[in-house]
């Protein structure tokens, strides 16, 4: 089966081919990330009329790549949630309309099962049953996942998300848009040790996230130096060293308490924040120790693409699933709602 995927929900435009025989033939992606810094975020009506402009000139990009025509197509795969309702629309509409006029099947696909899904694209993928990270601007999340539809919430983040947290952070700083790449970036100059920051939620049972105050306690250093006139670009690394390791370690130990609350020893990293090198060495250094591994996708395929996307409606299609042509997204959309395969 060839699945053509369209990935919308934000501020990246990605279409991808994906034959469940032959693997991924082409994707290609269009980032919004030029259009939205001058703002600071993203802007909704920006990013939906973008999507408009991209959508049509990457659907034939994809198909010239990878040596198909419209005809070759089987079905249509699209993000149908969640995230902004504008830009969803914007990938539901041309996914419905062109499976109308080509008569093929269309589905929608949730957003965070094809980051869960990413890491099935590689050559070593991992076996079920695991322990997901869902960590991206929208979502810290861990997940048992016994299958595609399996899937358990163990523990999500409170308030901030880990991604959004990094980005807000980055902003308080006076650093550009989009933040995490910007704190990681410094924090490869910082100076371990400088300054302490605290692990929010780790000195007490259980597996939520809260990290709305590591922001605040990140500002007021930064303003408390500012203050004692240190406005050194030295101490602008130093901080957002501080800070991304307490985002890193609070999340390490989180995932080691789900590894033995469930008593699996794979974990799976998904979403743009797993593209973190400091968070990726840190697990790999956790999982060593408990005798796991970790797996996660390529760089390019932790932040949103079309290719995750063609992936996960690949499989549910071929296990019959379908919908009608109606239009449906959602901003908000459980994941666990999702039907077991």
């Amino acid at each position: 089966m060839l699945v053509l995927g369209l990935e919308t929900s934000c501020d990246e435009t990605g279409v991808a081919l994906y034959d469940s025989e032959r693997g991924l033939l082409a994707d290609a992606l269009f980032s919004q990330i030029d259009l939205h810094r001058v703002y600071g975020g993203v802007v909704p009506e920006l990013a939906s009329r973008d999507h408009v402009k991209r959508m049509l000139p990457l659907i034939r990009q994809v198909l010239s790549e990878a040596d198909c025509v419209a005809t070759d197509i089987d079905a249509i795969a699209y993000t149908a949630g969640p995230g902004l309702v504008g830009a969803l629309l914007v990938g539901a509409s041309c996914a419905q309309a062109l499976a109308f006029a080509w008569d093929i099947p269309a589905l929608g696909v949730h957003h965070m099962e094809g980051h869960l899904l990413a890491p099935m694209l590689e050559e070593q993928p991992p076996a079920f049953p695991f322990v997901a990270l869902l960590v991206s601007g929208g979502h810290t999340q861990l997940v048992r996942v016994d299958g595609i539809g399996q899937y358990q919430l163990l523990g999500e983040s409170l308030d901030d998300a880990a991604g959004e947290a990094f980005d807000k952070t980055a902003k308080l700083m006076g650093l550009q848009y989009p933040g995490g790449p910007e704190i990681a970036r410094l924090a490869l100059s910082g100076t371990l040790g400088r300054f302490k920051f605290p692990r929010p939620m780790t000195d007490r049972p259980g597996l939520e996230f809260s990290f709305s105050g590591l922001k605040t306690f990140t500002l007021n250093t930064w303003q408390q130096c500012q203050a004692a006139g240190d406005k050194s670009e030295q101490t602008r690394c130093d901080i957002a060293l501080a800070f991304q390791q307490a985002v890193v370690d609070t999340l390490t130990i989180k995932c080691k308490r789900a590894l033995k609350q469930t008593g699996l020893n794979n974990l799976v990293i998904a979403g743009g924040v797993s593209a973190n090198q400091a968070l990726r060495q840190s697990l790999e250094k956790m999982l060593g120790e408990l005798k796991g591994e970790v797996f996660y996708a390529r760089p390019a395929f932790c932040t949103d693409n079309g290719a995750m996307i063609a992936y996960a409606g690949c499989q549910r299609l071929l296990a019959g699933q379908h919908e009608d042509l109606s239009i449906k997204v959602q901003a908000r959309w459980p994941m666990e709602q999702l039907p077991a395969l």
